[in-house]
C-alpha cells in the first residue's frame, strides 16, 4: 500500500481527530445557530460526493451498457440505503438533541449511544473512500488519484465539524475535557478501518464496483435525509442549515472537479 493511499485513508479520520480536538480550546458548547450551519455543510458535502464521486463514476463504469448504465447505480444505491436502514434499526443510538433513543431498547449510557449513532453515519464514509482508493489501485480509469483525494479531504472538511459537535457536548455535560477528546476521536475510528477492510477485498470488488460505489452513495444519502437535515431544520424557521448546506456542496464539487 502506497504511501499516498495510507494518506487519503487517513485524512478523513484527521479531520475527526482535529474537530474533537477543539474541546481543549472552547470553554462551552456551540450555539444553535453554528450547528446548524456546520451540519448543513457537511451535508452538502456528503450529497455532492454522492453524486460526483460515487454515482457518476459507477454509472461511467457501465458505459458499455449504453442508457441501461443506471441500472447497477440504482441497485447498489438501493442496498446502500437498506443497509443503513437496517443498521439503524439494531443499532441502539442516540442522535444530538434527541429525547429517546432509536433501535432496540437498551441499558447503554446516554453518552455511548451518542458515539453509536456518529459512529453509524461514520461507517458509509469509510466505505466510500476504501471503494474510491481500491477502483484506483485496480488501475480502473474512470476513477483518478486526484478524485480519491478529493472525496477524501472532502470528507475530512465535513468530519472537522462532527468531531467537535461530538467532543463539545460531552465536555458541556461534565466529561473531562481529555475523554471528550478521546470519545469525538473513536467516533471516527470507523472510517480507517473500513476503508481498510474494503481495500484488502479489492480483488472482490472490482468486479462490482459500480454496485459498490452507488452503495455507498446511497448509504451517505440515507444519513443525510434520517439525520442531518432534520439536525439542521430543527428548531425555529432559519436559512442557516440552508445555505450551509448549498456551500458544502459548492466546496465538494470543486474538489472533485479541480481535483479529479
Amino acid at each position: 500500500m502506497s504511501a499516498e493511499v495510507i494518506c487519503g485513508i487517513l485524512i478523513p479520520f484527521l479531520g475527526t481527530s482535529l474537530g474533537a480536538a477543539c474541546v481543549f480550546f472552547m470553554k462551552r458548547d456551540f450555539g444553535r445557530p453554528v450547528q446548524r450551519v456546520l451540519t448543513g455543510f457537511a451535508a452538502g458535502v456528503m450529497v455532492a460526493a454522492s453524486i460526483w464521486s460515487l454515482l457518476i463514476p459507477a454509472m461511467e463504469k457501465c458505459g458499455e451498457m449504453g442508457r441501461l448504465a443506471f441500472i447497477p447505480a440504482a441497485a447498489g444505491f438501493w442496498i446502500g440505503t437498506l443497509f443503513l436502514l437496517v443498521l439503524d434499526r439494531v443499532i441502539p443510538h442516540l442522535h444530538m438533541h434527541a429525547q429517546e433513543a432509536e433501535g432496540p431498547k437498551s441499558t447503554l449510557q446516554k453518552t455511548t449511544m451518542m458515539l453509536l449513532a456518529v459512529t453509524l453515519h461514520n461507517i458509509p464514509e469509510g466505505m466510500a473512500v476504501g471503494v474510491v482508493y481500491a477502483g484506483w489501485l485496480s488501475g480502473d480509469m474512470n476513477i483518478t488519484m486526484g478524485g480519491a483525494m478529493a472525496l477524501a479531504i472532502g470528507i475530512a472538511i465535513q468530519n472537522f465539524p462532527e468531531g467537535a459537535i461530538i467532543s463539545m457536548p460531552l465536555y458541556a455535560e461534565g466529561m473531562k475535557r481529555n475523554r471528550a477528546c478521546l470519545a469525538g476521536i473513536l467516533s471516527g475510528a470507523v472510517e480507517p478501518v473500513g476503508a481498510v477492510l474494503t481495500m484488502l477485498a479489492a480483488g472482490l470488488v472490482v468486479p462490482v464496483l459500480p454496485y459498490l460505489l452507488s452503495f455507498a452513495a446511497g448509504a451517505m444519502m440515507y444519513v443525510v435525509v434520517e439525520e442531518l437535515i432534520p439536525e439542521m431544520s430543527e428548531g425555529g424557521h432559519s436559512n442557516l442549515g440552508t445555505v450551509a448546506f448549498a456551500a458544502g456542496f459548492t466546496v465538494m464539487m470543486a474538489l472533485d472537479v479541480a481535483l479529479g
